[in-house]
């Protein structure tokens, strides 16, 4: 058989991936080897041909994400919508029997040996395809009729979603072995295609930040009664790509105005919505989890500045891959002000529309503006206070090009209504 183990691939692979590859293979001692050490054994002993049923790395599960897939099971990454209907974490029957593809204790080196004797070799051969489902582990699930899981769905390594970038929704195909006596799932051998691309291409695509973009002209339609979030809608618009910041005051209503929005942008086909709380009170992190979709990450204004910028940008990453990709992402984050300000800025950089793609929406809160947004949604505390709708303080609030969104007569009515409130206010 052909080697399929690649030493660069083993070097970036986490310590515990390494030790089931040195498991598979029957390695004495391995448990005691440095690192390069047990690199160089398991190449060793792939290049002589010592074990004929042996696997892609890529393919097989660390005994890291066997212990722990039991949590990722119960607890797949919520934050994201599509196709209209939330990724929720699964019941108990599925968290059952998801946990225990191949945990169950480590064997000895015969048992090993026996197992993989009586195993047909690895074919890789079976190309199957799906759609990926990210547990909070970092391990995946290959739904084969999504969004429902079944007996059919391929397990997918924490190593592959790392290296392939992988998120929840993309379409993925590959080769998939079938499963050992202690798994029930067959595992993805390696990722051949993502969304109907070749895996590589997609891999060595251009940098997100490199992708030419255009200002954002697809508005996003909120369709609710609600008076502030209808004056939003026509006097301060946004869309597709938008860079978003609702600010205020403290106690002017910022942290209400967000959840109303997610709540009108929430169900929608083809979007996913990303929730990060940053630098939020205790009370309101149990309000927003008691929601849909949950929080990705939840931090209060204790966490340190740093900690919350970091929170911020894997939920950015994960974003720019959707978009990178020709989807369409949203991510709400409540809010700025814990950021240091150079993070906070790059935050509201990385939303944009991108020419012949697809597209990476910012909504914020923040007591003030930063310098870059695309649309200010600014709130008038004393409306608040007195409980007096619409919330909206058009005087200080606005949007750059709202001609592209709502056309020339729209941008015209939003050019008057800011006139009379200038009027009004003087």
């Amino acid at each position: 058989m052909t080697a399929v183990l690649d030493r660069a691939e083993l070097e970036a692979s986490p310590l515990a991936d390494l030790h089931a590859i040195a498991d598979q293979l029957g390695l004495d001692g391995f448990r005691r080897l440095r690192k390069a050490e047990l690199i160089d054994r398991i190449v060793g002993e792939e290049d002589a041909g010592a074990s004929a049923g042996k696997e892609d790395s890529s393919g097989e599960k660390s005994s890291s994400e066997e212990e722990h897939e039991r949590d990722g099971a119960e607890r797949p990454a919520r934050g994201r919508r599509r196709g209209g209907r939330a990724r929720r974490g699964g019941s108990a029957a599925r968290s059952d029997e998801e946990a225990k593809p191949a945990a169950r204790g480590r064997r000895g080196r015969g048992a090993a040996e026996e197992e993989r004797e009586d195993e047909p070799e690895s074919d890789g051969g079976e190309t199957v395809e799906g759609v990926v489902e990210v547990l909070g582990n970092g391990s995946a699930f290959l739904r084969v009729d999504p969004p429902d899981p079944s007996d059919g769905d391929v397990y997918v390594s924490a190593a592959q979603v790392r290296r392939c970038e992988l998120v929840s929704g993309d379409r993925v195909a590959g080769p998939a072995r079938t499963p050992r006596r202690s798994e029930r799932y067959s595992s993805l051998v390696r990722v051949e295609r993502i969304n109907g691309a070749p895996a590589d291409a997609v891999s060595a695509g251009t940098r997100y930040e490199d992708l030419p973009v255009d200002y954002a002209s697809e508005r996003f339609a909120l369709e609710s009664k609600d008076p502030t979030l209808e004056a939003i809608e026509w006097l301060t618009p946004f869309g597709r790509g938008s860079r978003v910041v609702i600010v205020g005051p403290p106690r002017a209503g910022k942290s209400e105005t967000l959840r109303a929005l997610l709540g009108a942008l929430s169900g929608r086909e083809g979007l996913e919505l990303s929730l990060v709380l940053a630098g939020v009170r205790p009370e309101e992190i149990a309000q927003w989890q008691a929601g849909e979709p949950a929080p990705l990450a939840a931090l209060s204004f204790a966490a340190s500045p740093d900690a919350q910028a970091q929170a911020v940008e894997r939920a950015l990453d994960a974003a720019k891959r959707i978009a990178s990709r020709g989807g369409d992402a949203v991510i709400l984050i409540d809010g700025l002000d814990g950021l240091p300000p150079h993070a906070a800025r790059k935050a509201l950089a990385a939303a944009r529309k991108l020419r012949d793609g697809g597209s990476l929406t910012l909504i914020a809160t923040a007591t003030q503006t930063f310098g870059g947004e695309s649309t200010v949604i600014a709130l008038d505390v004393a409306l608040t206070s007195t409980g007096r709708q619409p919330i909206l303080d058009l005087a200080q609030s606005g949007t750059l090009r709202p001609d592209l969104l709502v056309g020339e007569d729209g941008a015209a009515a939003i050019t008057k209504a800011h006139s009379e409130a200038l009027d009004a206010s003087s």
